[in-house]
């Protein structure tokens, strides 16, 4: 579920944009298309891609075994949730949308919507959900199903979909100047 890691990264850009969109004024174009590519990554290859996975292949398996019923409904509400704003972020993320402030705040409400749901999302994911399932199967099992999730990822996306997809948020991060991660590292601190 190498996904998350290009989520994540999108939540990053998400928060970016928010903070330059309540800056104030009209927003530049650089920051609308990183929005609308961001949403585009969010659409295609986590709620078309990796959401359908968890939804066609982990969920059923944990649900079938009475594990985790209630955080698989929760789960399953918070991607419809997801959808729903990503279509609201797609749908107003472009010039001239954003021009009016109302749709501004639309779209960063939205983003931030997003953000806040998915940052534990994932981590209930990773740390709960994903660790059931995997005790559930033994290691020829796993193969096969990693083996299945590579195959559908290149007949939905075509070979080396991950890296693709990794260098396009990239692309977006440059364009937002977050892309070094350097710049993230706080100063040293003095005592």
């Amino acid at each position: 579920m190498e996904e998350h890691g290009v989520l994540k990264r999108v939540l990053l850009i998400y928060e970016e944009a928010v903070s330059r969109l309540g800056s104030g004024g009209a927003p530049a174009g650089v920051v609308v298309a990183a929005v609308h590519d961001g949403a585009e990554v969010i659409h295609d290859f986590i709620e078309s891609f990796h959401e359908a996975l968890e939804e066609g292949y982990v969920f059923p398996r944990l649900r079938n075994a009475g594990v985790l019923v209630s955080t698989v409904d929760t789960l399953l509400v918070q991607h419809g949730r997801g959808r729903q704003l990503t279509q609201l972020i797609l749908e107003g993320s472009n010039l001239s949308a954003m021009r009016s402030s109302t749709v501004r705040g639309a779209v960063s409400r939205s983003m931030s919507a997003f953000a806040r749901m998915y940052q534990p999302h994932e981590a209930r994911e990773d740390t709960v959900v994903f660790p059931a399932f995997r005790s559930m199967l033994d290691a020829h099992e796993l193969e096969d199903l990693a083996a299945t999730f590579a195959a559908l990822q290149a007949h939905q996306f075509g070979k080396d979909a991950f890296g693709a997809v990794v260098e396009r948020v990239a692309n977006i991060e440059r364009s937002l100047g977050i892309y070094d991660l350097n710049q993230f590292t706080p100063p040293a601190t003095t005592s």
